[in-house]
């Protein structure tokens, strides 16, 4: 066992490069930047921008309006970029934080690298708890490995000499050493990978609603501002008309909203992220507060994805952390392999799941030291292990098995502490039970025992002890999560790779009600029509593989439902990048799945999901707060520039640089701090809106329209009330009016959804300090660059009544 050298190391390093499954498409921060000012509504306001620059040649105090429009494009722009890129670098980040180390064996020593150092033809040590590193054939040894990220199921595959294992498995139990065939890239893993990220991303729900928002707002603007450049064409000639038509542009586009919009999500995937979920795309965090369907892996993700011990029976059935009997305790902890070693500088059992689980279990309840004398292993054949140990000055047999085994080599019983006869009678009770817990959904051993007297058939005429019962646990606080989700109209459905028994008993457990379970080969005999009535029916999918999970997926989108998935293998990339937001595993997620999620649960949790859909829900709920907010003062300043379309004015009642000043206060920190809003109470009790339903829907509409209406009216009126004081004094009335009734209307959506106007701080403080800078606008020589001057007592009288 001589293995490589470091010169053979350094070239293959050269020519097969690093073991890591790389991204084909890297972070291309100019990429990122450009398409933050692609959507319809910034391109409007860049052609403005072009505008007023053509007109500066006529009037040169356009230059402040182009500065304005153009640095709140860029501010947006910014925004945008900033959260974009820190999702993709926090990607790069968990990948660098969760990098292995392996054993390999070089120059015959046995030493500890980083797993993305190894190279082909490298030899690498390999045992139970280990990930597998790389590609690899087996030279020595035997493994037995877990392969559920490559095929979906979850169980034990006996490997040996000359046997194949892959990059990403688990290994289960055993000792083996390895000789390394592909890495990185060329895994099959790593092949799987390059297909994935091959396939093109593909938009989120709330991007394709945005860009049809955005196109459908630009085809109204351009519409309008063809209109009243005709009309004012006619009136004023071609420079005025031109500063009409910008000046309604300006007042018609919300130009805070894609900032605001950006600041919401982004703030949202900040908390989130304190709320372990990663969110790598920044529209899926608003996206999934649309879900209806969450359909979620069992294990590791609904349970803990570790087999613990759960009941005892011995005459009657106990709850595990009500145990007193110690001898059911020295059976599962002497009778047992998994052996206790020093991982990432802390104390970690290794070997068999269900031994492993015994042992933590057991460990601070067995306070006598054993010897171990001899042992007959657990084979599949067999069915059972026994053990010799001597304990102070007495040697016991402790075995453990299939209870229908073990229970033909015992001939007596413990009975409230008393040795009796077993009859076959108690047999049968014994049996029954053993049926009775393995029905719901757990591992079922039978225990006995007996005093060693130095016979050979040491595994005859035992002492039957008791059932210990395994199960792997549903995770805490998943059960009020899923009643939580009920509340909310979400419906979650359970898809795994296990047993359905199983599958039935943790669904009960967590209160997810299916009238049956569905098998994976049942979904392969299915029609479509047929899928669609078992989905009617059915929330729990057993012994399902990807093909399967894609299948419901497919057949739920085609109702127009809006889907999360969950995956963590190779397996599930597929489903995790059709599905309307993929949900990968943080901690035992492979990478090709983090790459096709859009969310990263960092703690691998259900209930994180549950947390991210409340906070989708509220990010959603302020975006349509700001929107009425934004639009309804945005209509009232188009009502208002057409209207003075009929009056009779040397320039439009309001310059581009006053609308953009307005729309600066009133479009940036108030709507920004409406966008931080905290959740109403009743946000997980109403349903899912509609897949599609707009950001404006009918009944905001009608606000928007109406509340438009009153605000120009009343803003004419002020114009009116004043203009006999001359032109500059009316429009300097109306320029202050439009930030006062802008900030009523504040006020007035916090009392139309019953929240204290001092809920969030923040309202208040962006409100005091948009109200200190109009003062500062108006009463200072800054006046002049925005065509406005000092109002008096009248004016004021006329604004506040």
């Amino acid at each position: 066992m001589y293995g490589l050298n470091q010169a053979q190391v350094r070239e293959r390093l050269k020519v097969f490069g690093k073991n890591e499954i790389k991204r084909i498409k890297k972070i291309n921060p100019l990429k990122i930047f450009i398409e933050q000012f692609t959507s319809p509504v910034v391109l409007i306001l860049i052609g403005a921008a072009i505008v007023l620059w053509s007109l500066s040649f006529f009037e040169a105090s356009n230059l402040i309006d182009i500065i304005l429009i153009l640095g709140v494009v860029l501010f947006s722009g910014i925004f945008g970029f900033i959260q974009d890129y820190k999702a993709e670098r926090s990607i790069e980040a968990l990948k660098k934080f969760s990098t292995p180390t392996t054993i390999v064996i070089r120059e015959n020593k046995k030493i500890e690298i980083k797993s993305t150092e190894i190279v082909p033809e490298d030899l690498i040590v390999l045992e139970g708890g280990n990930i597998v590193p790389a590609d690899a054939e087996i030279i020595e040894g035997k493994l037995e490995i877990n392969e559920a990220i490559l095929t979906g199921e979850s169980r034990a595959i006996k490997k040996s000499k000359g046997d194949k294992i892959f990059s990403g498995c688990s290994i289960l139990i055993g000792e083996a050493i390895a000789k390394v065939t592909a890495t990185g890239m060329r895994t099959k893993i790593g092949k799987l990978a390059m297909k994935m990220q091959k396939i093109k991303e593909e938009k989120t729900p709330f991007q394709k609603q945005m860009e049809k928002f955005s196109r459908k707002i630009s085809l109204y603007i351009i519409a309008l501002l063809i209109i009243i450049f005709f009309i004012g064409f006619f009136k004023f000639g071609p420079i005025t008309s031109f500063l009409f038509a910008v000046s309604l542009a300006i007042a018609a586009i919300p130009e805070g909203l894609t900032a605001v919009i950006t600041l919401a999500l982004s703030l949202g995937a900040k908390d989130m992220v304190k709320k372990k979920a990663l969110i790598r795309r920044l529209g899926i965090t608003e996206s999934i507060g649309s879900v209806n369907v969450i359909c979620s892996d069992k294990t590791g993700t609904i349970t803990e994805g570790k087999m613990k011990v759960r009941k005892f029976y011995f005459d009657q059935e106990i709850d595990a952390e009500n145990i007193e009997n110690e001898l059911a305790l020295n059976c599962i902890y002497f009778c047992n392999n998994a052996e206790k070693v020093f991982k990432d500088n802390e104390e970690v059992f290794i070997g068999d799941e269900t031994d492993i689980a015994l042992k933590e279990f057991s460990q601070d309840n067995v306070k006598k030291i054993g010897i171990k004398i001899n042992e007959v292993p657990f084979t599949s054949k067999r069915k059972m292990m026994s053990v010799i140990y001597k304990i102070e000055k007495e040697k016991f047999v402790f075995s453990k098995g299939a209870t229908e085994i073990l229970i033909e080599k015992c001939n007596r019983y413990l009975k409230n502490g008393k040795v009796e006869k077993l009859t076959f009678k108690d047999k049968v009770e014994i049996l029954n039970k053993n049926k009775e817990l393995a029905k719901r959904g757990m591992r079922v051993l039978g225990l006995a025992y007996k005093k060693y007297l130095r016979s050979k058939a040491y595994e005859n005429n035992l002492i039957w002890i008791g059932l210990v019962a395994l199960a792997d646990p549903p995770r805490k606080g998943v059960k009020d999560a899923i009643k939580e989700c009920k509340q909310a109209g979400i419906r979650v459905i359970m898809i795994t790779g296990d047993h359905p028994d199983t599958a039935m008993s943790i669904a009960k457990e967590i209160g997810i009600e299916s009238k049956r379970v569905c098998l994976g080969k049942e979904i392969e005999k299915m029609s479509e029509i047929e899928l669609k009535r078992t989905l009617n029916e059915c929330n729990v999918f057993a012994r399902v593989d990807p093909m399967h999970k894609l299948r419901i997926l497919d057949v739920l989108q085609k109702q127009g439902n809006i889907v999360a998935m969950t995956g963590d293998g190779v397996n599930d990339a597929l489903a995790l990048k059709k599905a309307d937001v993929g949900v990968a595993m943080g901690i035992k997620g492979t990478e090709v799945a983090k790459q096709a999620s859009d969310i990263i649960l960092l703690d691998d949790n259900f209930a994180t999901i549950k947390t991210a859909i409340k906070e989708g829900r509220r990010i959603f709920n302020n975006i349509k707060k700001f929107v009425n907010y934004l639009f309804s003062c945005n209509l009232a300043e188009v009502f208002v520039v057409v209207a003075s379309l009929f009056l009779i004015l040397k320039k439009p009642i309001l310059l581009p640089i006053q609308i953009l000043w307005i729309n600066l206060l009133t479009d940036g920190m108030p709507a920004i701090a409406l966008g931080i809003d905290p959740a109403t109470k009743d946000v997980m009790k109403k349903k899912p809106r509609k897949k599609g339903e707009s950001i404006i829907d009918s009944s905001l509409k009608k606000i928007i329209i109406s509340v438009g209406i009153i605000m120009s009216f009343t803003l004419l009126f002020v114009f009116l009330a004043t203009l006999h004081l001359g032109e500059v004094v009316a429009r300097s009335t109306l320029f202050t009016g439009f930030i006062l009734y802008e900030f009523s209307r504040i006020i007035n959506i916090r009392f139309n959804e019953k929240m204290s106007l001092f809920a969030n701080k923040w309202v208040l403080v962006a409100l005091i300090i948009s109200l200190l800078l109009q003062f500062i606008i108006i009463y200072s020589p800054i006046s002049f660059y925005f065509g406005v001057t000092a109002i008096g007592i009248y004016e004021w009288f006329i604004l506040i009544i």
